[in-house]
């Protein structure tokens, strides 16, 4: 599986979502300029992972995207499906693929597919922002989140 853009660019808003404090509203714009995204593709996106239940749409001047639910309830696999990006590593394999002529390969490429899968349903956005936080204590910086 290669994270597309737009799995990509769907994690770096949560991810930047997640450090707002309180989890407060941020406008598409302040995301886009902090994370060096386009502002346009970045809107498509947080629409569909509105539609999907991750995010909330605020009106007004303070108004914004803010996460729906906490770190610890969206995870990789949620985003990532929310987007449309295609959880298949190597497509959909069937006996009549030429590269999986038999139900062996078959067998592995689905349990790898599986394996995949739950790893990416087992990876909270919590778990990356910890991770960001660790990195930039590392770093020794307190600055505004970019990936």
């Amino acid at each position: 599986m290669k994270l597309t853009t737009r799995g990509y660019y769907s994690v770096k808003a949560l991810l930047d979502l997640s450090f707002q404090p309180d989890y407060g509203p941020a406008s598409v714009n302040a995301i886009a300029t902090r994370q060096s995204l386009p502002a346009p593709y970045l809107e498509k996106l947080l629409i569909e992972m509105r539609q999907s239940g991750l995010v909330n749409a605020l009106r007004g001047a303070k108004g914004g995207y803010q996460l729906a639910r906490s770190p610890a309830q969206i995870s990789l696999g949620q985003i990532l499906a929310a987007v449309g990006e295609n959880l298949e590593p190597w497509g959909n394999p069937s006996l009549s693929d030429p590269q999986a002529t038999d139900w062996v390969t078959l067998t592995l490429w689905n349990r790898l597919h599986q394996k995949l899968k739950e790893s990416l349903d087992s990876i909270y956005l919590e778990d990356l922002y910890f991770d960001a936080r660790s990195w930039q204590a590392a770093q020794g910086t307190d600055s505004s989140f970019v990936v």
